[in-house]
């Protein structure tokens, strides 16, 4: 039965023509996942970020088995429901104040994608038909649809595609070296008053190497898009739900955008679920007794009952004294993890915010998600039992908050024995 299965599915990101066998996994328990023929592996990214409690938590299966019982789903135009209320409600009082309405999607992509058009449209529904600019950062992602696409960094994921995405000003990251150039940018693209909105993952762009930027150089940005009138939105797929240390990355900032993307972490793994959450002034540009000025935007699945229950249970756990207390443990775990490293001669750089550590190891390829050394560290860790999934030459850990010392420290370990195997080789 495997190998029919694996003869017939085409894989994401994956070169089927090269690619090993898939590995069948046949059950996962909290940080555990275990292969057909009974082998472990530690999770140690979370199964591609998401599985924020672990697998299988027990609190929110019964959650969605409670709900499959009462209502699995319902369309979502003209209709409402329970879960949805509560989730809408819980998130709104969690986030900053200037947020206030919340619209659902099924994944972070689309959560963009929402963010995106709701920009374009307020600006629309307004007459102001000059603004309909866009500026994002380089080397950012933000998804893989087309809206998506067009503001992320233009390489071999989206070369295909380059001449059907629209245009979108990019900016350098901003640092303490370059804040002064970047800002004199920044406030010469906003000059003319064409900017609809300035979209960025803050703090941390995940899928481009987990590459980080401090918060005050990113609120100077915000600081003068908003008084120029621009939509500042915030990309919190990855960050959102403690990945960074605390609930939310823009919770370490000063100026509140007026847009947040969710997604990931949301359901803590179990469900497809997007959320994009926007200010009161966004939401009443389009209330209006004109039809046109309705955003026509939604998806069949659209606030799925059985999703929005595994958000609800996923946000208590997570909101929980217990599980904010493991987010802090596991960051200090993290900090005496990269002084054990961090004079290793093969590492470039690492960085570090919250639950998230990245490795960037120092190669003749240089640094790129084709470094091949990626496949050997994958090789390696899974062959020790740990799920590492490096981005070209940049290892990275994103743990579920669930995981143990015990199983840290292995993780850590298997790391250190491939570095100094790393150093060898070099």
């Amino acid at each position: 039965m495997t190998k029919e299965i694996n003869q017939t599915i085409w894989h994401p990101f994956t070169q089927m023509k090269t690619a090993a066998p898939p590995i069948h996994i046949e059950r996962a328990k909290d940080c555990t996942l275990y292969d057909e023929d009974g082998k472990e592996y530690i999770d140690a990214i979370s199964s591609w970020w998401v599985n924020i409690h672990g697998h299988c938590n027990s609190t929110i299966a019964e959650a969605i088995s409670d709900q499959a019982k009462k209502l699995e789903q319902v369309i979502f135009a003209g209709f409402t429901h329970t879960p949805a209320k509560v989730l809408a409600n819980s998130l709104i009082d969690i986030l900053p104040a200037t947020f206030s309405k919340v619209f659902y999607s099924d994944n972070g992509s689309t959560s963009v994608e929402v963010a995106l058009k709701m920009a374009l449209q307020f600006w629309h529904n307004q007459d102001i038909y000059q603004k309909t600019k866009i500026i994002a950062f380089e080397n950012a992602y933000h998804g893989d649809t087309f809206g998506a696409m067009s503001v992320g960094a233009k390489n071999a994921f989206n070369a295909a595609f380059s001449k059907h995405m629209f245009h979108v000003e990019f900016l350098k990251v901003p640092n303490s070296e370059n804040i002064d150039q970047v800002t004199k940018e920044f406030q010469e693209l906003i000059e003319q008053n064409d900017v609809a909105a300035f979209i960025f993952e803050p703090l941390i762009q995940g899928s481009n190497g987990m590459l980080m930027h401090e918060p005050e150089y990113l609120d100077q940005l915000i600081s003068i898009a908003q008084q120029k009138n621009v939509i500042c939105i915030a990309d919190e797929v990855m960050t959102g739900f403690g990945r960074t240390g605390r609930n939310f990355a823009i919770n370490y900032l000063e100026n509140t955008p007026e847009i947040i993307c969710l997604s990931k972490g949301i359901t803590g793994g179990f469900m497809p679920l997007g959320v994009t959450v926007c200010a009161q002034y966004i939401y009443d540009a389009f209330y209006s007794d004109e039809r046109s000025k309705t955003f026509f935007h939604g998806h069949s699945y659209t606030a799925n009952p059985l999703a929005c229950a595994a958000a609800n249970a996923s946000l208590k756990l997570l909101l929980d004294k217990s599980c904010q207390a493991q987010i802090k443990e596991i960051e200090k775990s993290h900090l005496a993890f990269i002084n054990q490293i961090k004079n290793l001669s093969n590492i470039k750089e690492i960085r570090h915010r919250g639950t998230i550590v990245a490795i960037e190891v120092d190669t003749t390829e240089g640094s790129s998600y084709f470094n091949t050394i990626g496949k050997d560290i994958y090789n390696f860790c899974l062959n020790e039992g740990v799920l590492i999934r490096p981005l070209g030459n940049v290892i990275y850990i994103m743990p579920p908050y669930c995981i143990n010392k015990l199983e840290l420290e292995k993780v850590y370990s298997v790391l250190i024995i491939c570095l100094n195997q790393l150093k060898k080789e070099k």
